[in-house]
């Protein structure tokens, strides 16, 4: 039986030895991943080599700048794929943001997906109290509707 030193410097000679076959760090991630996953893979494999941002801060100013880059996008709607570009890359920072913070982005997600469905239902039950038929209400009455939503508990 081997020791945990043991099985470590087998593993760290395996590891050493498929990194020798790789030109880049980042071989080896499955682009099959899920995007977030593969985005937080892609991060913190450049992250051992130092190409990181040393602080929240930094990651958000970043978040600021690809945002500016979408808002620069936006009214050239025939420039579709430019738009996807930035998006994408607003996207990649804001994982970057919850890698940096802790925060697995797959969960977070889930959770906003179940707090937007829990509101936009309790809206829907709003607006069929006031037998209101939602495509028929503008986007003030909407976000009256929302407003009220939102100051209700979600857990």
């Amino acid at each position: 039986e081997l020791s945990a030193e043991q099985v470590n410097a087998v593993w760290e000679k395996a590891k050493a030895e498929r990194q020798s076959h790789q030109s880049s760090i980042l071989d080896g991630i499955p682009n099959a991943l899920p995007a977030i996953t593969r985005a937080m893979k892609l991060q913190n494999r450049a992250a051992r080599v130092g190409f990181d941002w040393p602080d929240k801060q930094q990651v958000v100013a970043k978040i600021e700048e690809e945002l500016a880059e979408v808002q620069t996008e936006l009214p050239l709607p025939e420039n579709q794929a430019r738009i996807s570009e930035e998006i994408g890359d607003l996207l990649f920072s804001v994982i970057n943001l919850a890698r940096h913070c802790g925060i697995d982005p797959e969960t977070t997600l889930r959770y906003a997906n179940r707090k937007f469905t829990h509101r936009f239902q309790r809206l829907e039950e709003q607006a069929k109290q006031n037998n209101l038929n939602l495509s028929d209400c503008d986007i003030a009455t909407l976000e009256t509707l929302w407003s009220h939503a939102k100051k209700q508990s979600f857990s």
